[in-house]
């Protein structure tokens, strides 16, 4: 597969598109995240394309990710974030009245495909008022390509196994959050 998408390359990015578009919805009937709920998520298009993280990223792969990403979201009544890339610390993109409304500490920056990641910036781009935050606790995730998404989920994270576990050549690793369960044997779970 090539390492970077042109115009001309409908055919695979139709192809991409329908898998994140699957990924997604396999996501999402596993998960089955709470209206409201926080979604994180990491891409690399490199690893999407068969390249080396960091290495070979396609702006045009991060659009289209990005856009089904959000459009799953609020087809679901959740909130999705973005991870940028180690460059940027792995800050977040989300929106702005998200942000502030979680009371999430904002940083200056705007990410930029060599500064951020491909789909970082595209998220950046598609959002109304989009902000970088410095962390998250989200309540489930979606990794494509190794990008250390489990920084920014809650604590106890529960692998989530989707029918399918790569997305390109992209390994791809899901996981939603439950509270910690606390006071041993004689406790009573919920």
């Amino acid at each position: 597969m090539a390492t970077e998408i042109t115009p001309a390359d409908t055919a695979i990015i139709d192809g991409l598109r329908a898998d994140t578009r699957q990924l997604l919805a396999d996501f999402m009937a596993e998960c089955a995240p709470r209206p409201g709920s926080l979604m994180v998520v990491g891409c690399s298009t490199s690893e999407v394309l068969g390249g080396r993280i960091g290495k070979n990223g396609s702006a045009r792969l991060g659009e289209v990710i990005a856009a089904e990403v959000l459009a799953a979201a609020r087809a679901q009544g959740i909130h999705a974030a973005a991870q940028c890339c180690e460059h940027l610390n792995r800050a977040l993109v989300i929106e702005r009245a998200e942000a502030e409304r979680r009371g999430l500490t904002i940083v200056s920056a705007v990410p930029k495909p060599h500064a951020g990641g491909s789909f970082g910036a595209a998220f950046y781009r598609l959002l109304d008022d989009p902000v970088l935050v410095e962390t998250i606790t989200a309540d489930c995730g979606i990794d494509i390509g190794q990008t250390l998404i489990g920084m920014h989920l809650r604590r106890v994270a529960v692998p989530i196994r989707l029918p399918e576990a790569t997305l390109g050549s992209a390994i791809v690793t899901a996981a939603r959050t439950r509270p910690p369960l606390i006071g041993g044997e004689r406790a009573q779970y919920v």
